[in-house]
């Protein structure tokens, strides 16, 4: 089976972050590298080089985990093209507690936010309404309520948010690269409440 066959989830990258000596989470890095991409683009060797600067070591262990952290840069890039709209963050699934996957998704916010911070004032001035306040609420999400129960109400809310941040993150994609995908403007989308995981109930 090719590495293209095999599935690419949270728990394959964070294996691979473990045995370079890493606790840090995959999702943090997702998120910077869906930005990247977004916003300027970045080369297969420039993000082998940022994963090892983040992982600390001056190259991967083996050909088979390099292979496997460009696959993830390639499959980001692909799908936040694709006219299917099947981009989804690399997050903790559901083997993890709800209050894992909601720090997965506010790591994942946070990478995000980072390149969005260090972007041209002006360029983003020009973004659409609906591009910029949905780029905002991400930001707010960066501090969402990770301290939780799990429970079918913050369930909820947790899916609500994560589809809210993969939107975004698609809108993004779509207006730095016009005609690809094919992507509607949503103008209506709105964020469930920004306290949502903050008024979760313990």
């Amino acid at each position: 089976m090719s590495i293209q066959d095999n599935p690419l989830d949270f728990s394959l990258i964070g294996d691979i972050f473990l045995a370079h000596g890493t606790l840090q989470s995959p999702a943090f890095l997702d998120g910077r590298l869906c930005a990247q991409l977004a916003l300027k683009d970045i080369t297969p060797d420039g993000w082998l080089e940022e994963v090892c600067a983040t992982l600390g070591v001056e190259e991967p262990r083996d050909r088979e985990d390099a292979a496997q952290l460009l696959e993830w840069r390639r499959r980001t890039q692909a799908r936040l093209s694709a006219s299917e709209l099947e981009y989804e963050p690399l997050l903790p699934d559901d083997m993890y507690s709800l209050g894992e996957r909601a720090q997965g998704l506010r790591d994942w916010c946070l990478g995000f936010c980072e390149p969005l911070d260090e972007c041209d004032e002006k360029m983003q001035s020009q973004w659409p309404a609906a591009l910029r306040e949905a780029l905002e609420d991400v930001r707010q999400m960066c501090a969402i309520e990770t301290d939780i129960d799990d429970s079918a109400e913050n369930e909820n809310d947790l899916f609500a948010l994560t589809e809210h941040a993969r939107m975004a993150a698609m809108l993004l994609y779509t207006e730095q690269h016009p005609g690809t995908p094919d992507v509607e403007k949503v103008d209506d989308q709105t964020l469930p409440d920004s306290d949502a995981m903050s008024d979760t109930h313990h």
